[in-house]
């Protein structure tokens, strides 16, 4: 075929189409039964149905509607709403995106978003019934209240340990003779902003000269502006540690570091984030009298409520529609039940909930993950181009 014939046949094709879609039997936009399954994860008694997303572009392109993804589309849909926001915890809804790309959220913040963690532990004495290995393993899950942003990764500087990549604590505890049993928690960690205190193994001392330690700070942390105002600290101080009997010790030194949950658990700068779909009630006729008191007493949640419409009558409302949990003890009766409520997820509507473990407040947390996924994408991009 030549080229002429090729352009022949594509505008006979565009000009088909627009004819098609000019006709006025053909929609414009779906169908209401397809609409619903599109948007919507139907909850049966057995298990949900229509789970899948829709995203290929010609997946209506018989009924004249494009499903293809658009920019403008995008941006005019998505919406971020925060519902509630504390110290530790941010609830918000996320509306107007794929379930891919609230899950690449959710593990960018459990196993990217880097945090301080202790990573070494020098012990000089531990005479308590807690082995070293034990010991140390629960001084790297303390978590520590310090701006992971102002630090450098360790492999920047080499072996080097300095005050930009490293942070100090020292603990010593002892429990005296003839004193009862004591719990150490904590709070017996005392930040150290000049460094280490303990000398290296292999340092040859010197006379009058400062032995070597395990760190190489040249200036104190608690000097620089960043920390001045903002010491760092432990995010919470009543962890327990170890409990030591008469005449038992324990003195060490831990040191901090930047990384990511990727390689270890305790440099997660999330207690959970996890996300769930928008739960969707609707009554699909009116529930009335000892029926309504009877769907009111089957929500475990309290979703539903009952209204006095007059003369004596009542009739149930959704009220509390986002609190369900679809245990589905709604509609567990029979099939009479089914065909009275409906319920749904809202297949591009997510409610997330981070808590942090305090290094970071949760709104900057969510902030910090979304800077990740952008580097992503622009890695990917100049890779492509």
């Amino acid at each position: 075929m030549s080229e002429e014939d090729e352009s022949m046949s594509e505008q006979s094709n565009e000009l088909g189409l627009d004819f098609i879609l000019s006709l006025d039997d053909v929609p414009s936009k779906l169908p209401p039964h397809l609409e619903l399954f599109k948007t919507r994860v139907l909850c049966s008694n057995d298990a949900p149905i229509h789970t899948d997303t829709i995203q290929y572009s010609g997946a209506y392109a018989t009924l004249g509607v494009d499903n293809s993804l658009r920019l403008d589309s995008f941006c005019e849909k998505f919406k971020v709403e925060v519902k509630r926001l504390t110290d530790s915890d941010i609830e918000f809804d996320m509306i107007g995106i794929d379930p891919a790309i609230a899950n690449a959220f959710r593990r960018i913040l459990i196993a990217e978003v880097p945090t301080m963690a202790i990573e070494r532990v020098y012990i000089a004495n531990n005479t308590s019934v807690i082995q070293d290995e034990v010991l140390s393993h629960r001084l790297g899950l303390v978590p520590i209240r310090a701006d992971p942003r102002l630090f450098e990764y360790p492999d920047n500087a080499g072996d080097e340990k300095n005050e930009k990549n490293t942070i100090v604590f020292k603990l010593r505890a002892r429990c005296q003779l003839g004193q009862p049993r004591i719990t150490v928690k904590s709070d017996k960690l005392k930040w150290l902003p000049n460094g280490s205190e303990l000398p290296c193994e292999d340092a040859k001392p010197n006379a009058g000269s400062k032995p070597k330690t395990f760190t190489s700070f040249t200036c104190s942390q608690d000097s620089l502006p960043e920390f001045s105002s903002n010491p760092i600290s432990l995010t919470y101080t009543d962890i327990i540690l170890a409990k030591l009997g008469p005449g038992q010790e324990i003195e060490l030194e831990v040191h901090a570091v930047k990384g990511i949950g990727r390689t270890h658990a305790k440099w997660s700068p999330v207690a959970t984030a996890w996300y769930r779909m928008l739960p969707e009630v609707v009554l699909l006729e009116d529930v009335e009298g000892e029926m309504a008191d009877e769907l009111k007493k089957k929500c475990p949640v309290n979703v539903f409520d009952i209204e006095d419409i007059g003369k004596g009558r009542r009739r149930a409302t959704v009220a509390r529609p986002r609190d369900c949990t679809l245990c589905r003890e709604c509609i567990r009766a029979g099939k009479e039940w089914e065909d009275r409520v409906s319920l749904r997820r809202v297949k591009n509507h997510f409610i997330f909930t981070v808590e942090s473990t305090g290094a970071l407040p949760p709104e900057v947390l969510f902030t910090e993950a979304v800077k990740i996924l952008e580097d992503k994408c622009e890695r990917v991009i100049t890779e492509l181009s």
